[in-house]
């Protein structure tokens, strides 16, 4: 077996949402795997807040994002990835409304079923994997925000929504969700308590990586599964989300959100380890988790602070290779 070939069939579970998850997804989808998206479903601006203020529904903006890059990279896969994530223009009430959200909200309201619509919306597409949201009830993120009193920066306040906490100038110290009374997807927590290798991150720190640990069914199927848990840190802070952040805060915040989470991987691009000091305090908090720091080139070249998919795909393989 080569370095770029992992076991087959390898069952591997991607957990996040927006641009970060496409990207995993992107480079994941490149190898020979049974693999499954478990996407956030707490979005409240854009198309997807439009629709979800108006019909009820889950919010289906991340999810045609995960659908979007799991489609293949021939015509077909092409021309279908562009169609869902094609946005309407115009000056009338369609203006901002995205493709594949409405056909994912169109057969939510055919099927009565959310997974089995998005079944159907992954066949029409040849998607290379499923997607599955991590809820079936729509999601609002709460999170405890400091920074926002000048005279008292201690101060804690509470910022409820996405967007709202996405935005945020403060420092966000921790996130929950609401409704208490969350329905957790079924089929979800299966994929991760079923999976070889669990994949957390990249992506919106506290608004697409970290509310997959505040659903309780999924938070205890990531603690206890027998997978390999790798978690992807970002290749530079988001602002303001994570402004100032460091990557070994980022692996401290998430590790105050699930204290009991025992981790296998923490995957570093090579960028962000130049500071052996940080790198070494890295190092010391991965340890005590149970994981170690892969170092890998998996930014973009162009200096835009995005994942590369093939560069991805190859430190996937790597660990893969390794279990």
């Amino acid at each position: 077996m080569d370095s770029t070939s992992p076991r087959v069939p390898a069952r591997v579970t991607a957990l996040g949402g927006g641009h970060g998850l496409h990207a995993s997804l992107s480079a994941l989808r490149r190898l020979p795997l049974e693999l499954t998206a478990v996407v956030t479903v707490a979005d409240d601006g854009g198309s997807s807040g439009r629709l979800r203020s108006e019909f009820g529904v889950l919010p289906p903006g991340d999810l045609r994002m995960a659908l979007a890059a799991l489609c293949g990279d021939d015509q077909w896969g092409e021309t279908w990835a562009r169609v869902l994530q094609h946005r309407f223009a115009g000056t009338g009430e369609m203006r901002g409304h995205v493709t594949g959200n409405l056909l994912i909200v169109s057969l939510w309201e055919l099927l009565g079923d959310h997974v089995v619509a998005l079944e159907w919306v992954g066949r029409l597409l040849g998607a290379r994997g499923r997607v599955l949201p991590m809820a079936l009830t729509p999601l609002e993120i709460s999170a405890q925000v400091s920074g926002l009193y000048p005279d008292d920066p201690e101060r804690l306040s509470t910022v409820r929504g996405q967007v709202a906490v996405a935005t945020c100038e403060g420092t966000i110290e921790a996130i929950s969700l609401l409704p208490e009374d969350l329905r957790a997807c079924p089929q979800a927590v299966d994929a991760v308590r079923e999976a070889d290798m669990v994949v957390l991150g990249p992506g919106s720190w506290f608004t697409s990586v970290l509310p997959h640990l505040m659903v309780p069914p999924l938070a205890r199927a990531l603690i206890e599964t027998d997978a390999h848990r790798v978690v992807v840190l970002n290749v530079a802070p988001q602002d303001p989300e994570t402004d100032g952040f460091a990557a070994v805060d980022h692996l401290r915040a998430l590790l105050d959100h699930a204290p009991d989470l025992a981790l296998g991987t923490v995957l570093l691009d090579r960028s962000e380890a130049e500071d052996a000091q940080q790198t070494a305090e890295l190092e010391a908090l991965a340890s005590k988790c149970g994981a170690r720091v892969v170092v890998a080139d998996v930014a973009c070249d162009d200096g835009s602070p995005r994942h590369d998919p093939e560069k991805l795909a190859a430190a996937y393989a790597g660990i893969l290779a390794g279990l």
